[in-house]
């Protein structure tokens, strides 16, 4: 568990923000650094539903002058293939280069940021040239003790990402249906639940989820023997389910549609913000056996020619407009405030890489398209 993350996490979940700002961006006196940028005309940002709100965008064109374009991505997997395959296409690795195929900023996980850092493909952040990250909670400002975000080089210490939010990946339950929270992830696989369970569409989480529902002690690593066990698992979770989603809005229409009585949430309170709302009467619950957590942040392609930009975007997601956005419309927590939900619990179990993120991405295909598990595990 990443050890900074830990009392007060996610405490007064909807509490205001109550912001000083007295930095030139927030004022609206651009750096002429970004100013020289902007003449190089669009920032490419690569980002999860919710997290570049319309307004947020067209204020961030009103200071700098610059067209964002936003694209949005709902796994880790369609992630990595967006951009390694904007790096081919201009024929440099991740980045913009001269071309119009790359992103120029991109929010990631933690954990999948190891992914990238791995494969040299990101570039140091100047957190100089972000001086919003002042507004962050002490935790979030001391990114040499959140595991992947900082690495020792020749040249001293080099901050690879700047936290931006995150969520406990818990159980949405119907009310109506359950009268008390489930106790377990395991109550996924409960057969007196088969077609009321809505699941989702990524294979690095879902084999994680399963060996949590097992009772392993290392999810984010399968050894070769625990493979078919796996898969068999998750083939059986497949069955029991009614729907799968990838995106927020998605899994709140799926298990309204389908009267659904439970479901994983990848995205965490987002989805419940989302289902209460619609006016579903849900609950959010985190069992005494555990979940999974994750911690995004923003980082930079090795690449791009718009570094000035990109650290201007990343420093105006961290203000009022923004932070305020993602808590009281995404339901989401911001890394400037506190926020309610209580991360104390002793087995939230933060995302950390995993053995072969291609290989549980392909399995996970095999399992949804209904394979039965030799055909799953075939070479």
């Amino acid at each position: 568990m990443i050890k900074l993350l830990q009392a007060g996490w996610l405490a007064a979940w909807c509490c205001g923000l109550v912001l000083a700002h007295a930095d030139t961006a927030q004022a609206g006196l651009i750096p002429s650094a970004v100013a020289a940028a902007a003449n190089k005309g669009v920032l490419r940002v690569l980002a999860w539903p919710g997290y570049a709100e319309p307004e947020v965008v067209r204020s961030f064109t009103a200071r700098t002058g610059v067209r964002v374009e936003v694209t949005v991505v709902d796994t880790d997997e369609a992630l990595w293939q967006k951009l390694n395959a904007a790096g081919k296409a201009n024929g440099s690795g991740i980045g913009n280069g001269n071309g119009t195929q790359g992103f120029d900023v991109f929010a990631v996980n933690t954990a999948e940021l190891q992914r990238y850092v791995a494969s040299n493909l990101v570039q140091g952040i100047d957190v100089k040239r972000i001086p919003n990250t002042r507004l962050q909670l002490p935790r979030f400002r001391d990114r040499a003790s959140i595991p992947g975000l900082v690495r020792q080089g020749a040249r001293g210490e080099q901050v690879l990402g700047i936290p931006f939010t995150y969520s406990a990946m818990g159980l949405i339950f119907d009310k109506r249906q359950l009268r008390k929270p489930p106790t377990s992830m395991a109550a996924l696989w409960d057969p007196a639940l088969q077609g009321k369970v809505v699941i989702y569409n990524g294979g690095t989480h879902n084999f994680s989820l399963a060996a949590m529902a097992m009772g392993w002690d290392t999810p984010f690593q399968y050894s070769d023997t625990q493979w078919q066990t796996g898969a068999d698992k998750l083939i059986a979770l497949r069955r029991n389910a009614v729907a799968v989603y990838t995106q927020p809005a998605e899994s709140a229409r799926l298990f309204m549609r389908h009267h659904a009585a439970l479901m994983f949430a990848n995205y965490g309170m987002q989805q419940l913000h989302l289902l209460k709302a619609a006016g579903a009467d849900v609950g959010y619950a985190i069992p005494p056996d555990g979940a999974l957590a994750w911690l995004d942040c923003w980082a930079i392609p090795r690449n791009t020619p718009h570094r000035h930009l990109a650290h201007a975007w990343i420093d105006h997601l961290l203000g009022v407009e923004a932070s305020t956005l993602l808590v009281t419309r995404q339901g989401l927590s911001s890394t400037v405030s506190e926020t309610g939900q209580d991360s104390t619990h002793p087995r939230l179990l933060w995302l950390a890489p995993v053995e072969d993120a291609m290989r549980r991405e392909t399995l996970w295909r095999r399992i949804r398209s209904g394979d039965r598990l030799g055909k799953v595990m075939a070479p």
